[in-house]
């Protein structure tokens, strides 16, 4: 379940610290993934995100926190979610520390993983500059 998010290149945020300098420190535009262990994440959330990050259009950075394990850095990241009630999992996109894009849990859970590939494929072409060579 980690794994499946580093394997995908997500930095794993543990702290609330961590949460904090990767949403105010990274430049452009940052991915931040509140993973879980239910079968939503699973089954559609992470299969999604996997086809997504192959667009030619992506975030220059992503990360994840893993709820239910990292409670502090799932609080925190949760935090910068504003106007949106906690979920996991979630999926939220931040240009220049600014929150551009949200998905919850949700509108995950009433799709298909190549339903919330398009989706975000859709999101990254509209908020992300960086593009894969």
């Amino acid at each position: 379940m980690r794994g499946e998010m580093t394997d995908m290149g997500a930095k794993e945020l543990r702290t609330a610290a961590d949460v904090d300098a990767a949403v105010k420190q990274t430049s452009g535009t940052l991915m931040l993934v509140v993973n879980s262990v239910c079968g939503c994440a699973a089954g559609k959330a992470r299969p999604g995100l996997a086809m997504a990050l192959r667009n030619a259009k992506r975030p220059d950075a992503v990360a994840t926190v893993f709820a239910g394990a990292d409670i502090e850095a799932t609080d925190r990241a949760r935090s910068y979610f504003t106007g949106y009630a906690p979920s996991s999992p979630s999926i939220g996109v931040f240009r220049d520390g600014k929150l551009v894009y949200m998905m919850e849990r949700r509108d995950i859970e009433t799709r298909s993983a190549e339903m919330i590939a398009a989706e975000l494929t859709a999101a990254f072409d509209r908020v992300c500059d960086s593009q894969v060579a």
